[in-house]
């Protein structure tokens, strides 16, 4: 940001990518930062499950009600985040001037 040090690409990262095929023909593809070959499976697995006609649904049954319990843990802990970077602007007025 200030121009110094050295250059730095945020293209340049390690990814893991999956490709799975399911029994039924679907296939899922995934990326993922990092080297984590098992989370990069999951991935694909759930990306392959929704093209599933059949496995869809499960799939988006399971992922709602686990962001629903989530969400209900991560809310609180957001707002006290959002409110330790809380800037409070005023206005002065100087009695200078007039219209």
């Amino acid at each position: 940001m200030g121009g110094l040090g050295d250059a730095f690409n945020l293209g340049e990262m390690t990814l893991t990518r999956a490709a799975v095929r399911l029994a039924s023909g679907e296939t899922g593809l995934s990326y993922v930062a990092g080297r984590d070959r098992r989370h990069a499976e999951i991935a694909a697995a759930i990306d392959a499950m929704m093209q599933s006609p059949d496995l869809r649904p499960r799939v988006e049954g399971r992922w709602s009600r686990a962001s629903t319990r989530r969400s209900g843990i991560a809310a609180p802990w957001g707002a006290r985040k959002a409110a330790a970077t809380k800037v409070e602007f005023f206005t002065m007025v100087t009695g200078r001037g007039g219209a």
